[in-house]
C-alpha cells in the first residue's frame, strides 16, 4: 500500500484506479482519482460497467516519497441528489477551502456535476445537497488563473451524454453531429466566486486546426472525445483531451482560456484498456502526465490503475508525445 512508485508504473495495487486528476497542495502531490468496483459485468458504449460508488484521495510528499491512501472520502451514498456512477473527478483549492468537483447520475439517469468541500486536501469531503445548477455530462476540470477566477470545464460524449445537450435541454435520443460538421467541443463556465455555481451558461469551446477551420466529427484522431483539463505554461492555455476511439491523449493550445484552441498534437499513444484520462501538474521545476491503463488487470477495461511520467517541452512549447511503454514496464 505504501509503495514508492516508479514512473510508468502503478501509484498503488491494492484498489483499481483511474482518471488521475494530480495538485500540488501544501507542497505535496495529491491524487484524486475515481475508484473502479472490481467486478466481472460485461462493457458497453453506454459505460455501464463503469460502475464507480466512492472516491480516494492518493499523495506523496514527492515523487521518491511512498504514495499514501487516505482512504474513502465521499461515497455515493451521501449525496443526496446522486442515483449512481462517480465517474473522473477533480479538486480544486481557494478561500481556505477544498473543492471535489465531481459527475454523478441524478435519479433521472442523467449526468450532472456536483461539488463537496473539505478543509484538508485529504478530505473527507461534505457534498452540497444538490448538483449545480445548469451543469450537464462528465469530466469536470478546473483551472484557477492567474487572478484567481476559476474556470471549469467538462464533458464527454456517449455514456457521457454531451450530444444530448446539442440544443440547450436534454434530448435523449439526439446524435451527434455528422462526420463532416464540427465536433461537439468540451463545454466551460466561469465558477462563481464560492465556486458552488456557475456565472451564467456554460459555452462550448471550439478546437480548430492550423487554419482555423473547425476540427471536423469524423476527424477521430483529433476531435474531442471526453477528459478536458487545462493547464497554463509560458502564457499559453493548453487544451489536452481524450480522442476516446483513437484511444490517443492529444492537445490544443489557446491565449485566451475561454477558446478557440488550435490543435497542436498528441501527448501520449493509446495504453492498454479502451479507456485514456488524465491531468498534467507542476511539480518543483519539472512537469508530469498522471495518465491509467489496464495493465494491472491484464487488460479488463474497467479496472484500471493510475501511473505518472514526466513531461517535456520543445523549445516552441509544443508538447513531446509519451510511449509510456518504450521505458516503462508493465505488470
Amino acid at each position: 500500500m505504501n509503495q514508492i512508485p516508479k514512473p510508468n508504473q502503478s501509484l498503488v495495487t491494492h484498489i483499481f484506479t483511474a482518471d488521475p486528476s494530480a495538485h500540488v497542495f501544501e507542497g505535496k502531490i495529491y491524487i484524486y482519482p475515481s475508484h473502479d468496483l472490481d467486478h466481472d459485468g460485461p462493457d458497453n458504449d453506454n459505460g455501464d460497467h463503469y460502475a464507480m460508488e466512492d472516491y480516494h484521495v492518493l499523495s506523496m510528499d514527492n515523487l521518491e516519497s511512498p504514495v499514501v491512501d487516505h482512504g474513502e472520502v465521499l461515497h455515493l451514498r451521501d449525496i443526496p441528489w446522486a442515483s449512481k456512477q462517480l465517474w473522473a473527478p477533480d479538486a480544486a483549492y481557494k478561500n481556505d477551502i477544498y473543492y471535489l468537483f465531481f459527475p454523478a447520475r441524478d435519479h433521472d439517469g442523467i449526468f450532472r456535476i456536483g461539488v463537496a468541500t473539505s478543509p484538508s486536501p485529504a478530505g473527507p469531503f461534505i457534498p452540497q445537497p444538490d448538483y449545480i445548477a445548469g451543469s450537464f455530462s462528465i469530466d469536470p476540470a478546473v483551472l484557477i488563473d492567474e487572478d484567481k477566477q476559476a474556470y471549469i470545464y467538462f464533458g464527454g460524449l456517449w455514456g457521457g451524454q454531451l450530444e444530448k445537450w446539442q440544443t440547450g435541454s436534454f434530448e435523449p435520443e439526439a446524435a451527434g453531429p455528422d462526420a463532416s460538421a464540427p465536433a461537439l467541443g468540451p463545454q466551460v463556465a466561469i465558477l462563481s466566486e464560492d465556486m458552488l455555481s456557475f456565472q451564467g451558461a456554460p459555452q462550448e469551446i471550439s478546437i480548430i486546426d492550423e487554419d482555423g477551420s473547425p476540427i471536423p466529427a469524423g476527424d477521430e484522431d483529433r476531435r474531442f472525445f471526453e477528459g478536458p483539463w487545462v493547464h497554463k505554461h509560458n502564457g499559453w492555455y493548453y487544451l489536452s483531451y481524450s480522442t476516446g476511439t483513437t484511444h490517443k491523449l492529444v492537445y490544443a493550445v489557446s491565449r485566451n482560456p475561454l477558446g478557440p484552441y488550435t490543435f497542436k498534437g498528441t501527448i501520449l499513444t493509446p495504453v492498454i484498456g479502451w479507456t485514456t484520462h488524465h491531468s498534467i501538474v507542476q511539480f518543483e521545476d519539472k512537469w508530469y502526465l498522471f495518465y491509467h491503463d489496464c495493465s494491472l488487470s491484464g487488460g479488463v477495461n474497467h479496472k484500471r490503475c493510475v501511473k505518472y511520467t514526466e513531461l517535456h517541452y520543445n523549445e516552441d512549447g509544443t508538447i513531446q508525445t509519451i510511449d509510456p511503454y518504450i521505458k516503462g514496464e508493465v505488470e
